[in-house]
């Protein structure tokens, strides 16, 4: 009598009824010879189970020898499969458990810079400079200057208008709060600034700009 479907798939196991493994790459294999590793009372014994374990590992990833620490990380692995309860006299300590690991250390910027990228350096250099005079006409006539650079850089930049209270913001937080320029005074145009752009460029091109053929 011939089997049933029943019958026929009895004893079969399927993998979304097994244990998840901790690393995939390796398969299930390998995590069956790491617990039975596990249950080997002897040490020594253990210790030489695990290394032929490892060098299994080493044939499943080809190119782990092209990296400068593949040996580590073979036993790494080995020690994170057995859920860091192998007890051998292995050549490198166990990695450190995710709980455990503090991770890169937090970077330090030794200058932490507000302006926005498109101002330049020279920008800044001149809110120094700006910062350094004492109060009077000299650092005010200085502060417009730098206003109406930082617009123009701006315009450069960015495409459309700028409004005048945007860059006196800007030139206040670039500055701590030490320069402004008083509503009251207005700053170059936009369309002045556009002009002035334009007419320059159109003389680069004229003058030198591109070779005209004779």
């Amino acid at each position: 009598m011939p089997p049933t479907t029943a019958t026929a798939f009895e004893g079969l196991t399927y993998n979304s009824r097994r244990t998840d493994i901790a690393i995939p790459e390796y398969g299930r294999v390998v995590h069956e010879l790491i617990a039975h590793c596990l249950t080997i009372e002897d040490r020594e014994e253990r210790t030489r189970c695990a290394t032929a374990i490892v060098s299994v590992m080493r044939t499943l990833v080809p190119g782990s020898k092209e990296m400068v620490d593949h040996e580590e990380k073979l036993w790494g692995h080995l020690h994170v499969m057995a859920n860091w309860e192998l007890d051998i006299e292995g050549p490198f300590p166990p990695p450190a458990r995710p709980e455990e690991d503090p991770g890169p250390e937090r970077l330090t910027y030794t200058q932490m810079s507000k302006r926005p990228s498109f101002y330049g350096r020279l920008a800044e250099e001149l809110i120094e400079k700006a910062k350094a005079m004492p109060e009077g006409e000299e650092r005010n006539a200085l502060s417009m200057m730098i206003a109406n650079l930082l617009k123009r850089q701006y315009l450069t930049w960015n495409k459309g208008a700028v409004e005048d209270p945007l860059i006196r913001a800007q030139l206040r937080e670039m500055s701590g709060g030490a320069l402004d320029v008083p509503a009251e005074i207005d700053l170059m145009s936009s369309s002045e600034i556009l002009k002035s752009k334009r007419k320059t460029s159109n003389n680069f091109r004229s003058r030198g700009g591109g070779k005209r053929k004779r």
